[in-house]
Parts: structure tokens; C-alpha cells; sequence
């Protein structure tokens, strides 16, 4: 039995507000569509929509039982989260930006598509959406099909909402053509990155 149209109406609204408000992975795109524009972001993109489809997927199965099993394993996914998004950070502070043009050599290279998949996994708010996603929304009954229909409708809605942080980071890239303005905004999204340490640390 699939989701009646009126549970499927309210995950599409938790779907689109989980995905379209701000969060480590939308911050990380806003600064890769300004360092590098939307073209050379969309492996980002796509590493987040489909590693995020993959964790959905997995927990609807039941790999979610392995973290009550052992417990430990949620803490110490977190520390790792923690530090990969310093190091995310300071990437993304010492970053800089070329003329358009210039190849963009100077600002190194965006984040790929399996470094983007991989980070869900240690992304806290990824956790906490995937996890709600299945145990609110899906019914028991079809239980293999709910997860599917789940995973393949918040995927689908994922993939706009996180474009959308990338395209604007690209129209924002025409503003930084001054290289100090870069390293400015640059710096103010990788101390807004560290910001979201806050909760994830909290929870220790």
C-alpha cells in the first residue's frame, strides 16, 4: 500500500523545507556556485541529492537498527562530521577567486560528487532529516515500495531546493569581482559553516 495523497502532500512540505533552509550543505553551495559557478558545482549538487537518496534508503531498510545496536557509533559518526566540516571550512576560507575567464585556477577545485555523497553520513542535519522522513511519513504496509516512493520524492525535491543555493551563490559571484570582496564573503560563509557545529557539538 502506497502513501495516501495527503501523507504524500505533507512529506512534500517537510522535503521542501528540510532541503531549502540553511544547513551545512546549502551553505558549502552557496560558496562553491560563488567561487566556481553553478556548472562546475553540479557534482556537488548531485553528490548531495544522491548520497542523502542512498541514506534514506538505507535507514527505510533498517540500517538505522545498527545505531541502536550500538549507540557509541551516532557519537563517534558526529566527532567525524565535526572535523570534516573544519576542514570544509578552512577550504573554503582560503579559497580565491579569478576573473572570469581565467580558468579560476587560483581557487582550486569544488567539492565532487562522491565527497558530496560521503558527507551526509557525517551530516548531522542530514540524519535528522532522513530519520523523521521514514519514521513519520512512511505507512508499514508495502513496506520495501514506501521506502522507494519516500527516498526517490524527497530526492526529487532535494535536488531544486539545493540548486537554488548554488544558482544564487553564482549570481552573487558576478558581485565578487573585486578579489578582497571574494575573500571577504568566502570567510563569512566558512565562519557561518563553523556555526553549525553549534547544535551538532551540543549534543555530545
Amino acid at each position: 500500500m502506497l502513501p495516501s495523497s495527503d501523507l504524500l502532500l505533507a512529506f512534500s512540505l517537510f522535503a521542501l523545507i528540510s532541503s531549502i533552509t540553511p544547513g551545512p550543505n546549502n551553505t558549502m553551495l552557496l560558496a562553491s556556485g560563488a567561487v566556481f559557478g553553478f556548472r562546475r558545482t553540479l557534482p556537488h549538487m548531485l553528490g548531495v541529492t544522491g548520497g542523502f537518496f542512498l541514506m534514506v534508503l538505507s535507514i527505510g531498510l533498517g540500517f538505522g537498527a545498527l545505531f541502536r545496536t550500538f549507540p557509541g557509533l551516532h557519537g563517534w559518526l558526529r566527532h567525524l562530521g565535526a572535523a570534516y566540516l573544519v576542514y570544509l571550512a578552512w577550504r573554503i576560507a582560503s579559497a580565491s577567486s579569478a576573473a572570469p575567464g581565467e580558468g579560476r585556477r587560483g581557487a582550486g577545485a569544488p567539492l565532487g560528487f562522491l565527497g558530496a555523497a560521503a558527507f551526509q553520513w557525517v551530516n548531522p542535519k542530514a540524519w535528522t532529516m532522513a530519520v523523521a522522513a521514514v519514521s513519520t511519513y512512511m505507512p508499514q504496509q508495502g513496506h520495501l515500495a514506501n521506502v522507494f516512493v519516500i527516498a526517490a520524492l524527497f530526492a526529487a525535491i532535494n535536488l531544486p531546493c539545493v540548486g537554488l543555493w548554488a544558482g544564487c551563490g553564482s549570481l552573487i559571484r558576478r558581485v565578487l569581482d573585486d578579489p578582497s570582496r571574494q575573500r571577504g564573503f568566502n570567510r563569512a560563509m566558512a565562519v557561518l559553516l563553523l556555526a553549525s557545529l553549534y547544535p551538532m557539538l551540543g549534543q555530545a
